[in-house]
């Protein structure tokens, strides 16, 4: 009698473990109660197995039943903090996996080529993700984020790219990473430029790399006009530029440029002054750096636009002055 009672003991433990294991394997194989269009699921640093559990049971998108501790027991991990897309479909096992793993959603800024340091500001302050350490729409902050960088000034020391972040990221974060992107872009610019360039320093590259951003779109006359801007610079010429123009003009310009501007004396006025402008006037781009560390050889000293979104290059200001004429009478 006491072998059948343990055998018999034996066998309710088995049936028993069996349907205990059973019941744990349709768990594994059961998804959470995801939305399909899923979820965003915020972990924050230090949380454990019992803190994520505690949290999906109370959004109804679990039960806290024992099989999660005897998951968390078989296969224990360690969980990073940060944002995480929970799709529809997904299991336990894969839920914990994806908290371990560290792939947590990332955001996207794109600094555009050409933009000045006010438009980059803004799009900084209109994410609502990015922390913000600085208010960056109060020009009286610029000299905070200069000094961060061990820069003068930050107009155009940002490097026009597609930055990704994660939430927690500030707008620090991020402007450190396009500025060490930029002296990078910058250092390999410098080092390729030509033996008779007329520039005295990296930064006089980077000024005159963001005048020829400003000036065309047209990716192969990039090196025309930084061949014009540099034998202006050669000869003793003013760069006559209208982008540093109306640059110094600020927000008093009303987008349409008059004679009485280019006779405005600013720092930035190219017209009145001889040089480079103090400080770049927007973010170049890398071909922009290329171009003004190697201009495209030739004789123009002057451009006007065509009308059709390139420019005319002439050598004199008599071929010049034609050149204007002809667009005047296009308009």
């Amino acid at each position: 009698r006491a072998l059948l009672a343990a055998l018999l003991a034996m066998l309710l433990a088995a049936v028993l473990a069996w349907a205990a294991w059973s019941r744990y394997q349709a768990f594994l194989a059961e998804p959470l109660a995801i939305p399909p269009a899923g979820l965003v699921f915020d972990l924050a640093p230090g949380s454990n197995g019992a803190n994520i559990v505690e949290r999906l049971s109370a959004s109804g998108l679990t039960r806290a039943d024992w099989q999660w501790k005897l998951l968390m027991r078989l296969e224990p991990r360690v969980y990073r903090a940060g944002e995480y897309r929970i799709e529809a479909g997904t299991r336990p096992r894969d839920l914990l996996e994806l908290l371990a793993s560290g792939r947590v959603i990332q955001y996207r800024l794109t600094l555009v080529e050409g933009w000045a340091f006010r438009q980059l500001a803004e799009a900084l302050a209109a994410d609502s993700v990015l922390a913000h350490r600085f208010d960056l729409l109060d020009p009286s902050q610029w000299p905070l984020l200069a000094a961060e960088l061990g820069v003068e000034h930050p107009e155009g020391w940002f490097l026009p790219e597609t930055y990704q972040f994660v939430r927690g990221d500030s707008d620090l974060d991020l402007l450190r990473r396009a500025h060490r992107a930029m002296r990078e872009a910058l250092a390999e610019a410098w080092a390729s430029r030509s033996p008779d360039s007329p520039l005295e320093s990296p930064y006089q590259l980077l000024v005159l790399a963001s005048i020829i951003e400003k000036e065309t779109a047209v990716e192969e006359e990039r090196g025309q006009i930084a061949g014009v801007f540099a034998r202006r610079l050669q000869k003793g010429m003013r760069l006559q530029t209208d982008p540093t123009v109306i640059y110094g003009l600020g927000e008093t310009f009303d987008g349409d440029i008059r004679r009485r501007d280019l006779e405005a004396d600013t720092p930035y006025n190219t017209y009145t002054r001889h040089g480079l402008p103090p400080t770049p006037i927007a973010m170049p781009g890398r071909a922009s750096l290329q171009a003004a560390a190697r201009p495209a050889d030739g004789e123009a000293l002057y451009f006007v636009a065509d009308g059709s979104g390139g420019h005319t290059f002439s050598t004199t200001l008599a071929e010049h002055q034609a050149a204007v004429k002809r667009l005047l009478e296009r308009q």
